[in-house]
């Protein structure tokens, strides 16, 4: 069936790369630092004596007696209305069957991760031990004063219906089993708009089912709900064609869809067939099966990783054939990570009874609505640039679309409340507006990145090449196909290295060491040639080259690279100097280093932390230019703060008044910039002060752009923030460089060098956002 979620990957066009994992990886992954995937964090202050009064004893019992006189009032005074429990007995985790509710724990936490990252909705997994119906359902009832909706997941069938059925009736909160519905609502938005596409009445068409699991039936009754006739469906299990007297294998689920049939394969089924949903196996149907249908025939091979029939086999069969799968590295990818997080989000908002069939119909019908839609740019960065537009290679939006929870929870939402099952009523104009300010894009900052990446292979020179995070990071670039990393080193130390580390996928890879490098004399030439007048002999010149962030930078400056990742293992200063000596900045800009800061819901720019150590107020002017292109690179229209301890004169001395110089110079220069100078933080950030008490700034919301007075200031506030506040960092992005370079923090981790290697490739393609 279709996946929960998987990143994009190259378009078909491109190789596409091996999606191996190593074992060492992933349980370091769950393994390292803070175990497993999620962690509860109080969202009160809990400083105080006062604080803890308030949290616990004495002060808790107002709300707790709140709440006996009005059990609704847990939405209030509790988290309820905002936590979702993802329950299972492990009986079927994703591929790997029946393998126990503690082995299936990894799958959950997972699945809270993606229903917090792509709609804000906090998770509890619960896993059960009980194989029992009724203990099972005892125990998930029992669940109900504490959370806002219940998520099943990984329960075979056929108990899966009889649970979910049950507890649906006798709880008061939403029940949805994701395994069912899930692929269902997805792909029945697929077969509304490929039935568009194919000219096809939902009424008139054959469809053949191949699969009778949980999912197979579940989205077959919901395509006989958006309108297909049962008597036009063909249900294909492992035993063959599901007619009507047969009793092998036969449950009463698999009873109800009975057909009146002389077919008893799936390739006699398929004949004249219009549709084929697959939620089944790898290889089920080969290309003269789907030869076999009618005209315009809808394929849906959703059975994960590998389908029914493979993408480039069903278009080789029939030219005319609509077809999705659950991979992304296919068009119309069927996603259930497009379904639940926003579903739930819906129903949750309007404190909903009950996930109805009118809730889902309205999902479905929202996200095939918005298929048709104009896809931003920012969507079509984050799959590589590739343009999407309605049609029969874009049938269902992509998984990295952020306007999905604006189309679908508002449609689920509206839908409870029009059924009856919501609780409270909204606003709907309101409520989008509120969707859009609490969403978080943390997870499109580096996805858009990683994808435009892959668009063309560049070579990334890594002078650090002996330290194992450099080869961790490099095989996962390789891997990814994010870049073809070069590592500088000694070459049988570091193959030694890679081999201990089972690193397979940096075989081959290319291994420098510059002191046996047949280059070095040629290297030294061009460095005494570029520095020559800079007090260097041609000695001074022989002895840099032998250090490796030199040579580096040579082979980047000569084109034989196509761009420079250093710093691991040095301060930022060292890491930097031959790579300013020896690249140099583009003509009439200056360096400068930017932070890009995640937060919860957004992210900030933060410059100059790196480089320049007391700009004046014109280099702060341009600095504060160069970072608002950045921004609007990631689709955030910049809003500039020129920092200071004074708020608009309030207090006397130079600093002040050079970040007035600065934003009067940024205004000269670029008046579409939002700029305001010089400001606090605290009412830059807080517009419930900015605009009451300094009604004529120019800030029209808060900032999110910090230009900082100086090197101190800069680069303690990012740190103070990473360090202390919690905040993602990503970079030090490097502007202003002739040539893609960029310096790591020292001693950062795997994922910070694989994340600025990739902004580095990036910046090799020619894209000239922010350099």
């Amino acid at each position: 069936m279709a996946s929960d979620f998987t990143p994009p990957q190259n378009p078909p066009s491109s190789p596409v790369p091996k999606k191996k994992i190593r074992r060492e990886d992933a349980l370091a992954y769950h393994s390292s630092g803070r175990r497993g995937k999620i962690e509860v964090v109080p969202t009160k202050p809990c400083a105080t004596a006062r604080d803890l009064a308030l949290a616990y004893s004495p002060g808790v019992a107002e709300p707790c007696l709140e709440i006996e006189k009005d059990p609704d009032a847990s939405y209030l005074y509790t988290a309820r209305g905002n936590l979702v429990a993802v329950v299972s007995n492990g009986t079927a985790v994703l591929g790997l069957g029946n393998i126990g509710p503690a082995a299936g724990k990894p799958v959950m936490e997972g699945k809270g991760v993606l229903f917090k990252k792509f709609a804000d909705v906090d998770v509890f997994d619960i896993n059960v031990d009980a194989l029992e119906i009724d203990k099972f359902c005892t125990v998930v009832k029992a669940l109900e004063p504490t959370f806002g909706g219940i998520n099943l997941e990984d329960i075979k069938a056929p108990e899966c219906f009889v649970i979910e059925a049950r507890l649906k009736k006798e709880m008061q909160i939403p029940v949805f089993h994701d395994d069912q519905h899930g692929t269902a609502i997805i792909s029945g938005a697929a077969l509304l708009n490929a039935l568009e596409l194919a000219g096809k009445k939902i009424g008139d068409v054959r469809v053949v089912v191949s699969g009778a699991g949980a999912s197979a039936i579940a989205c077959t009754k919901f395509y006989l709900t958006l309108g297909v006739r049962r008597e036009n469906v063909v249900m294909v299990d492992t035993k063959g064609v599901i007619y009507r007297g047969r009793t092998e294998g036969m449950n009463e689920w698999k009873a109800e869809f009975a057909a009146d049939t002389k077919a008893r394969t799936l390739a006699d089924a398929l004949k004249g067939a219009d549709v084929l949903l697959g939620c089944s196996t790898k290889g089920m149907v080969a290309q003269e099966m789907v030869r076999s249908m009618a005209k315009d025939p809808i394929v849906f091979a959703l059975a994960n990783p590998d389908p029914e029939i493979d993408y480039p086999e069903a278009k080789a069969a029939r030219e005319d054939v609509i077809m999705a799968t659950g991979r992304s590295d296919f068009p119309n990818q069927v996603n259930n990570v497009l379904g639940f997080p926003y579903i739930f989000r819906g129903a949750l908002d309007v404190r909903a009874k009950a996930i109805t069939e009118d809730m889902k119909m309205a999902a479905a019908k929202a996200l095939a609505e918005l298929a048709k839609q104009d896809v931003p740019d920012s969507v079509s960065r984050a799959y590589a640039g590739e343009k999407f537009r309605f049609g029969r290679d874009y049938i269902i939006p992509k998984p990295l679309d952020p306007r999905v929870l604006l189309w679908v929870a508002p449609a689920v939402a509206q839908a409870a409340i029009d059924g009856g099952v919501a609780r409270v009523k909204l606003d709907m104009d309101e409520y989008r507006d509120r969707l859009r300010k609490m969403q978080s894009r943390s997870h499109q900052v580096m996805g858009s990145i990683f994808t435009k990446a892959k668009k063309k292979l560049a070579r990334i020179v890594f002078p650090e090449g002996h330290h194992p995070k450099i080869q961790q990071a490099a095989e996962i670039l390789r891997e990814e196909a994010i870049c073809e990393p070069v590592l500088l080193g000694p070459v049988e130390a570091i193959r030694r290295s890679i081999a201990d580390q089972r690193l397979d996928d940096l075989d081959g890879v290319t291994i420098i060491d510059p002191m046996d490098s047949p280059e070095f004399a040629r290297y030294v030439a061009r460095y005494w040639e570029l520095r020559q007048r800079r007090g260097i002999t041609v000695e001074e010149a022989r002895r840099r080259i032998r250090t490796r962030n030199y040579f580096g930078a040579v082979m980047l400056e000569l084109g034989e690279v196509d761009g420079l990742v250093t710093g691991l293992t040095s301060g930022y200063a060292d890491a930097v100097r031959p790579s300013l000596e020896v690249v140099r900045t583009r003509a009439g800009k200056r360096a400068a280093g930017v932070y890009i800061v995640v937060t919860k819901h957004d992210f900030k720019f933060f410059a100059d932390c790196t480089v320049n150590i007391d700009p004046d107020a014109d280099e702060l002017a341009e600095i504060a230019i160069t970072t608002s292109d950045l921004a609007r690179y990631f689709e955030v229209t910049p809003r500039v703060a020129m920092l200071s301890y004074s708020t608009f004169g309030s207090a006397g001395g130079g600093s002040p008044q050079k970040m007035r110089d600065a934003a009067a110079l940024v205004r000269q220069r670029r008046p579409d910039l939002e700029v305001e100078g010089e400001i606090q933080v605290a009412i830059a950030t807080n517009g419930d002060v900015r605009v009451p008490e300094f009604p004529f700034s120019t800030l029209k919301e808060d900032a999110n752009v910090f230009v900082f007075p100086n090197l101190d200031s800069a680069n303690i506030a990012y740190q103070l923030l990473e360090n202390v506040g919690g905040a993602e960092v990503i970079g030090p992005v490097l502007l202003g460089m002739h040539k893609p370079v960029n310096c790591l923090q020292m001693g950062c981790s795997v994922q910070s060098i694989v994340n600025l290697a990739a902004i580095t490739a990036l910046r090799a393609q020619g894209d000239q956002f922010l350099f």
